[in-house]
């Protein structure tokens, strides 16, 4: 199937959650911020929920933002998984 005939099962513009996994640091959560607000200029800073593992090794870091297509979603998703500092992302 190519890009172009590739269905979303999102119907866009829409809120989309987007969270990102890796070990707790200072800034994890401005990285996270400063990929997805390349994507998504508009977004502040309220957008981004930080919260710690129970034995504070990791961090899980949701940014919440209003998505236009599934090619801006599609690009967050690979700034942020080809980011080192970022173990996981959902």
């Amino acid at each position: 199937m190519s890009d172009e005939t590739k269905e979303s099962l999102l119907e866009f513009p829409c809120e989309f959650p987007i969270k990102a996994i890796g070990k707790h640091s200072d800034d994890l959560d401005a990285l996270v911020f400063s990929l997805v607000h390349k994507h998504v200029p508009e977004l502040s800073e309220g957008s981004v929920r930080t919260r710690a593992s129970r034995k504070g090794n990791y961090a899980a870091i949701t940014v919440t933002f209003t998505a236009t297509s599934q090619a801006q979603l599609d690009a967050i998703y690979c700034d942020l998984s080809s980011c080192e500092q970022i173990t996981m992302v959902l």
